[in-house]
């Protein structure tokens, strides 16, 4: 494992790299950085770290009628949270519950906007698409379980194999003729 002044170096290369920066800001830069591994390395939070993720609001004002507020970012105007979390925060909708203690029950979109595309679905029947499909597919299955079940009847009422006529049955019947 890299030491913590490679890390250091390594992260404020990187940051100068992509930024401008003078001779100050780099000497700030670094001792920043330093004294922030420090403290998490030591496992005590660095001035401006907090130790645990607190929501920037409650959930009743994140989701709202109209809008979707992200509670990491404060950040509003969405319909739907999926996309904003996957890639703004790189978080999966169950990670995010889990995080703020959402219940599942609590939709990640807006009250309109989902009651909106309730309604399209249903103007559109997919409801009664669905309906159909699943009492067709249900229709499948009953039918290939049933020929296993007849299939099982038809062996059980098969004959007996035919008895296998060897040569020697073969002469003996010849001879008898």
């Amino acid at each position: 494992m890299a030491s913590l002044m490679e890390m250091v170096a390594d992260i404020v290369s990187a940051h100068a790299s992509a930024n401008q920066m003078s001779s100050d800001d780099l000497l700030a830069e670094l001792q920043k950085v330093h004294s922030t591994l420090k403290a998490l390395e030591s496992g005590t939070p660095a001035e401006g770290i907090s130790a645990e993720a607190k929501p920037a609001l409650t959930i009743k004002q994140a989701f709202k009628k109209d809008e979707v507020i992200c509670m990491i970012c404060g950040k509003g105007g969405f319909k739907t949270l999926t996309r904003h979390l996957n890639m703004a925060h790189g978080l999966k909708p169950g990670q995010y519950r889990k995080q703020f203690n959402i219940p599942s029950s609590q939709s990640l979109s807006a009250k309109n906007y989902s009651e909106s595309r309730r309604q399209a679905a249903l103007d559109r029947g997919l409801g009664d698409n669905l309906a159909k499909a699943r009492k067709v597919r249900a229709e499948k299955i009953a039918a290939a379980k049933a020929p296993a079940k007849t299939a099982k009847a038809v062996k059980a009422a098969k004959p007996a194999k035919p008895v296998k006529v060897t040569t020697a049955v073969r002469k003996s019947a010849v001879k008898a003729k």
